[in-house]
């Protein structure tokens, strides 16, 4: 068995001497803040995202949250979301004094049902938030046609789905705004950052006042903002990295080519006609006892993880208040986290790790 030193692990962000050269010469140009870099990385993320107005922040969840409160969403108001996403999807509405309303998603694509959505709609609904999860577009040609029917905006968690795409219309598209993150683990980063697209140009002028304390101008305040700016550094990193995305994203797709054509014994992440999967992560179901599976895994040297253990309307701050989980009917929610395991699907991957992770898969599901 291979020692854990040669374990595969889930996942292996880049940071290559481009990246720290940048780094350097942003930090000896000692222009670290509201400097060139800022606003050079957001023209150019705008390229693939059809030419819509970019606004860089210093986070996802900051992406998510100012995309709310740009569009007025606040206290009374209530936003469709999934459970089954990390928990900033959520934190976001909560954070802006709104309340998440949980829908269910469908079950192979691991993102949210229309008709769930359809169904969580109430009086007091402003705003739906589909969460394009594991670099799967969601259902944008069905979410939309709902959207327009309520006059409910669109903020589209793209988090884990840069160039990802329905028809070749990119994720980040579809909306009145697209929140991007860039962690280190994403299949692009800038070690830390977001980023907000929008076609609507007085949206975007509110993005950035929200981000810089309420100001273009200096010192001249024009609403209440807050600090959730992008550095320089982070920029000059994050331009490096969006050069090599696409080269990135077809390697994860070679591999995730290569997953779907050799496993067995589990269910690979199914991708609709017309749908573009940039495989943030490569999500396998697997029946029975998942951490057995997981841990046979490891024996042979094939790391993998699991997100989400627990739905987000099972954790204790979306809890009641006498600690009990509330009355939301989830079935594929629940049966997901259950379920899914994410193999190594990152574009360093040898031929042989591939190998290693197609043979470990089949032997313990073999086994089972």
């Amino acid at each position: 068995m291979p020692g854990p030193d040669q374990t595969i692990p889930p996942a292996r962000p880049v940071i290559g001497e481009a990246e720290i050269e940048a780094a350097v010469r942003v930090l000896r140009s000692g222009m670290v803040v509201q400097g060139p870099e800022v606003a050079a990385f957001e023209r150019e993320f705008g390229e693939i995202v059809g030419g819509r107005h970019c606004v860089a922040v210093n986070s996802g969840t900051s992406a998510l949250q100012l995309s709310l409160l740009a569009l007025g969403i606040g206290p009374g108001d209530e936003v469709v979301v999934p459970s089954f996403s990390f928990a900033a999807s959520a934190n976001a509405v909560r954070l802006v004094g709104a309340t998440p309303v949980f829908a269910d998603i469908e079950a192979g694509s691991f993102n949210l049902d229309p008709e769930a959505v359809a169904a969580a709609v109430t009086p007091r609904t402003v705003a739906i938030m589909p969460v394009h999860l594991y670099g799967l577009p969601a259902a944008m040609d069905r979410i939309m046609p709902i959207a327009a029917q309520h006059q409910l905006a669109v903020v589209e968690d793209a988090a884990q789905a840069h160039a990802a795409a329905v028809d070749g219309q990119p994720v980040g598209t579809f909306g009145d705004a697209g929140c991007f993150s860039f962690y280190p683990t994403k299949n692009m980063h800038s070690l830390e950052g977001g980023m907000v697209t929008t076609a609507d140009a007085e949206l975007a002028r509110r993005l950035r006042l929200l981000r810089n304390q309420g100001m273009e101008q200096r010192y001249q305040n024009e609403i209440v903002g807050a600090n959730m700016r992008l550095t320089d550094v982070a920029a000059a990193i994050g331009r490096v990295q969006l050069a090599q995305l696409a080269e990135w994203t077809e390697k994860r797709r070679a591999n995730a080519a290569y997953l779907d054509a050799n496993l067995s014994g589990v269910v690979v992440p199914p991708v609709p006609a017309r749908y573009r999967h940039v495989y943030h992560q490569y999500t396998i179901r697997v029946s029975g006892d998942r951490d057995a599976f997981q841990a046979g895994l490891k024996e042979r040297g094939v790391g993998s993880a699991v997100y989400y253990p627990t739905p987000i309307h099972r954790l204790r701050p979306y809890l009641t208040e006498d600690g009990r989980v509330g009355d939301w009917k989830l079935p594929e929610t629940d049966r997901a986290a259950d379920e899914v395991l994410s193999l190594p699907i990152f574009p360093s991957l040898t031929q042989e790790q591939l190998e290693r992770i197609v043979d470990g898969v089949n032997t313990v599901a073999g086994a089972r």
